[in-house]
């Protein structure tokens, strides 16, 4: 089962949990297997809202750029660093990483080497795209479900993410990034109307 919390906080549950990018937390929870961040602006990466979900062996999937802090906080035993395009194996668990980064904004820079991530749980492949646009290296991905932002300004909007939506191999697509910092409601809504072939699911109401 997929859950978007908010924004981009996304939950999975299967025979494991696993969070990525835990934002706006409201109760503890205390169940998280893996932690998954994309990269490290507040909304992504909140200390704050780690400690409502991390348990004594949470292991967390970051990039370079949060590894001392995460680090400092989190201690150096199930601290794992990625970088794009790489496959990798950890604690029983198998992903891929993707490019996620801004074409014609300022706000991800490729060089600053942030991602999203390819999932498998159960034979169930999930994409979660990070902040990005429609961006050339992510055009091929086969996935089971797809979460891609939709919110503008610091991602794509709902239409570009429509296009990425129709281009990628993915049998469910989730919009993720609006209805909080930016984005509304309305956005998913044109969003699933343009999205063809697939079954779009809304999971912030």
């Amino acid at each position: 089962m997929v859950e978007v919390l908010c924004h981009s906080s996304i939950k999975i549950t299967e025979d494991r949990v696993i969070y990525i990018d835990p934002f706006k937390i409201n109760k503890e929870y205390h169940d998280a297997d893996y932690i998954f961040f994309t990269h490290s602006h507040y909304d992504h990466f909140s200390p704050e809202d780690v400690e409502k979900v991390k348990k004594e062996n949470t292991v967390f999937i970051i990039t370079e750029d949060i590894k001392e802090k995460a680090e400092n906080l989190f201690g150096k035993k199930n601290v794992f660093v990625v970088e794009p395009n790489k496959s990798y194996h950890v604690n029983g668990l198998d992903f891929k990483t993707t490019y996620a980064y801004n074409i014609n904004k300022a706000f991800h820079p490729k060089a600053n080497k942030w991602v999203g991530y390819i999932i498998i749980v159960n034979e169930t492949t999930y994409y979660i795209a990070g902040d990005t646009d429609n961006i050339e290296e992510i055009q091929d991905i086969e996935c089971d479900e797809a979460l891609i932002p939709i919110g503008g300004t610091y991602t794509m909007n709902y239409q570009e993410a429509a296009k990425l939506a129709n281009t990628i191999k993915a049998k469910i697509v989730i919009p993720t990034h609006y209805g909080s910092i930016v984005g509304d409601k309305e956005d998913a809504i044109k969003f699933k109307e343009l999205v063809k072939g697939k079954e779009v699911k809304i999971l912030i109401k």
